[in-house]
C-alpha cells in the first residue's frame, strides 16, 4: 500500500482519536448533520458533578475508546485509497456510539427508577410518613387516619356548618371551655339544630386529653347527646416526622417545629370534618362569639350565590372565622400537609386561595368572632391581639352582593372603584369630580336592598368628602359601549356632610334593584375618597 497523500485528514483523525483529560472533562460529542462522513461538531459544556452527569462522563469516555480503537485500525492501513469507504465507516461509527449510549442509559434510567421507587416506599426521616403521605397523589380524597372518638359520634344527617377546633396543653392559661361555651351561648334553639362542634385534642399526651375529655363531657353532655360537639384525636403515629424541619425564616427550632406541627394538626382536622356539612369554620381555642353569628353568616353566604369564592372571611385575625365549601377541605388538608413545614398556616392559607383562583380577600365587617386569649400556645407568651372590627351584636352585617363597578372620576394612582366596595382598609380615590360624574354599581343579578351606607372622606382626609351628591337605584340592565348601565334610575337621597344612610328600601322601592349610582351634583375643588359603601339585602322569605 501507498502512504496516504491526505495531510490534512491525518491531522484531523489524530486529533480525534488523542482528546486530553481536558477535553474529556469539559466536552460533550454531539453528532451534527455531516454525521453520515463520520465528523462531529465539538461544543464546550461545563459538566456538573452529579451523579447523572458522572454517569454520560464514563459513557462519553468509552465512546471515545471506541472511536479510538477504529481509527487506530484505519491509521494502520495507512491509506484510504477508496475515498467511498468514508460515508459507511462514518455510518458504522455512529451506529456504535449510539448502541453504547443507548445501552447503559437504559441500566442507568432502570436503576433510577429502582432508587426512586425505594424513596417513595422508605422515605428518608421516618417509617409514618409512609401513613401520612401515601394518598396525597389523590387531592379529592381523605387523608388515611384512623381517629379515636373520645366524645361524642357523627350524626347521620348533613349539617349547615361544621365549626372546627384543635387544642393542644398551654403553659399558661386554657380557653377551649370558654370556647365552646360561647359558640353554643351566642346561637338560638334553631341556628343550634344546623351546626356541628368538631374539637381535635391534638396533644401527644393522652392522659391530659383524658383528663379534659372528663370535663367537656361533664359541662356540655346535652351537646354531645345532641350530636352537636364531637371530641377527636389523631393519633401521634400518622405524623410526619417534626425533627430536622426546615427553618425558612431562621426561626427558633422549637418554634418551627410547633408551627409545622400545628399545621399537621388542622390537616388532620379538616380531613375529618370533609362530610359533615356544606360548609366548614375554622376558628381558634380562645375566641369569642358575636351573636346569632350563624344568621349573619348564612345571610352573607345566600348573597354571594352564584359567585365564585374560596375562602370567606369573619375576622382578620390569625386563622379565626374562616370558612370554607366542605367540598375543598381534602385538597386544603392535604395542601397544609404537603408544605407543613414550610411556613405558618395562615400564610398558608393565603396560597391555597389564590391557587383556587380567588385573587382578593372577602372580608365582612364587623367581624363575628375575637380572640379573647391572654396567653399563646406557644410558650405562654404574651398575645394581646384584638379584633377592633368585631362587635357582640353584629346581626346588622353588610352583605355586599356580586357586583362590577366603574366611574368616569379620574382615579388617583392605584384606588380605584372596588376597594369602596370591598370589605379590606381600603378605599376608593379620585381627583376632583365635576358635575355628572358618576359612580357605578352593577350588580351580577337584581337584587332586593333593604339598607344602604356609604362613607366618603377619612379621619385624616376629612375635607376629601363629596360636597355634594346624590343617591339612586336603577333597573332595566341595557348593553353599551361602557357594559351594562341601568336605563331607569330613582333618587334615594342626597349626601350629607358626606355620608347617606337610607333604610327600608325594600319597602320604598317596588322593584328588584339592579344598580346603585353615585352622582355628583355640583363640581368641588377637593378631591374624593369613598371610604366604604355598605349594603344589606332582603333575604327570601324561604330563607
Amino acid at each position: 500500500m501507498g502512504v496516504c497523500k491526505d495531510a490534512g485528514l491525518q491531522d484531523t483523525l489524530s486529533q480525534s482519536v488523542h482528546p486530553s483529560r481536558r477535553d474529556l472533562e469539559q466536552v460533550t460529542l454531539i453528532p451534527a448533520e455531516t454525521a453520515a462522513v463520520g465528523a462531529y461538531c465539538c461544543f464546550s459544556i461545563p459538566l456538573r458533578s452529579t451523579r447523572k452527569d458522572g454517569h454520560f462522563l464514563t459513557k462519553i469516555q468509552k465512546s471515545v475508546s471506541i472511536m479510538r480503537l477504529v481509527w487506530k485500525s484505519l491509521d494502520k492501513m495507512r491509506c484510504f485509497r477508496k475515498r467511498s469507504t468514508i460515508p459507511f465507516l462514518g455510518v458504522l461509527i455512529t451506529s456504535l456510539l449510539f448502541l453504547n449510549l443507548y445501552i447503559e442509559d437504559g441500566y442507568v434510567l432502570e436503576e433510577d427508577k429502582r432508587q426512586l421507587r425505594e424513596t417513595s416506599i422508605h422515605p428518608p426521616n421516618s417509617e409514618r410518613y409512609v401513613h401520612t403521605f401515601r394518598d396525597l397523589t389523590n387531592f379529592s380524597g381523605t387523608i388515611n387516619v384512623t381517629y379515636r372518638y373520645l366524645a361524642g359520634n357523627p350524626q347521620p344527617r348533613k349539617k349547615y356548618l361544621t365549626i372546627g377546633l384543635s387544642s393542644v396543653k398551654r403553659k399558661r392559661g386554657n380557653y377551649l371551655m370558654e370556647t365552646i361555651k360561647s359558640i353554643f351561648d351566642q346561637s338560638s334553639y334553631e341556628e343550634l339544630k344546623e351546626i356541628v362542634v368538631v374539637v381535635h385534642l391534638a396533644e401527644f399526651d393522652l392522659a391530659w386529653c383524658e383528663n379534659l375529655v372528663q370535663d367537656i363531657s361533664r359541662k356540655f353532655a346535652h351537646h354531645i347527646i345532641a350530636g352537636r360537639l364531637l371530641v377527636i384525636h389523631a393519633p401521634e403515629e400518622y405524623y410526619p416526622s417534626l425533627d430536622g424541619l426546615k427553618r425558612n425564616y431562621n426561626d427558633p427550632e422549637d418554634r418551627v417545629r410547633f408551627r409545622s406541627k400545628q399545621n399537621v394538626d388542622y390537616a388532620f382536622l379538616l380531613n375529618f370534618c370533609t362530610n359533615l356539612s356544606d360548609f366548614y369554620m375554622m376558628l381558634e381555642d380562645d375566641v369569642r362569639c358575636s351573636r346569632n353569628f350563624l344568621t349573619s353568616l348564612k345571610k352573607v353566604v345566600t348573597s354571594r350565590q352564584g359567585s365564585y369564592w374560596v375562602m370567606l372571611e369573619f375576622s382578620k385575625l390569625g386563622y379565626i372565622g374562616k370558612l370554607y365549601h366542605s367540598r375543598d377541605l381534602p385538597r386544603l388538608a392535604h395542601f397544609l400537609l404537603m408544605f407543613y413545614q414550610e411556613m405558618p398556616c395562615d400564610w398558608l392559607l393565603i396560597h391555597f386561595r389564590g391557587l383556587l383562583a380567588q385573587k382578593d380577600v372577602i372580608r365582612f365587617k364587623p367581624s363575628l368572632f375575637q380572640h379573647m386569649g391572654y396567653y399563646s400556645s406557644y410558650k405562654g407568651a404574651e398575645n394581646k391581639l384584638k379584633d377592633d372590627d368585631f362587635e357582640e351584636d353584629s346581626i346588622d352585617i353588610p352583605d355586599n352582593p356580586p357586583a362590577s363597578l366603574h366611574t368616569n372620576i379620574n382615579v388617583f394612582e392605584n384606588y380605584d372603584a372596588t376597594k369602596a366596595y370591598s370589605s379590606v382598609d381600603e378605599y376608593f380615590w379620585g381627583k376632583p369630580p365635576s358635575t355628572g360624574d358618576f359612580f357605578v354599581i352593577v350588580f351580577n343579578k337584581s337584587t332586593k336592598i333593604s339598607k344602604i351606607k356609604i362613607v366618603t372622606g377619612t379621619d385624616d382626609r376629612q375635607n376629601d368628602i363629596l360636597h355634594h351628591g346624590a343617591l339612586e337605584v336603577g333597573e332595566k340592565l341595557v348593553g353599551t359601549k361602557r357594559g351594562r348601565q341601568c336605563s331607569s334610575y330613582i333618587t334615594l337621597g342626597e349626601f350629607k356632610n358626606g355620608n347617606i344612610e337610607v333604610q327600608d328600601i325594600d319597602h320604598k322601592i317596588a322593584f328588584d334593584i339592579e344598580c346603585v349610582r353615585i352622582v355628583v351634583t355640583a363640581s368641588q375643588k377637593e378631591w374624593l375618597i369613598i371610604r366604604s359603601i355598605s349594603l344589606w339585602t332582603t333575604q327570601p322569605s324561604s330563607q
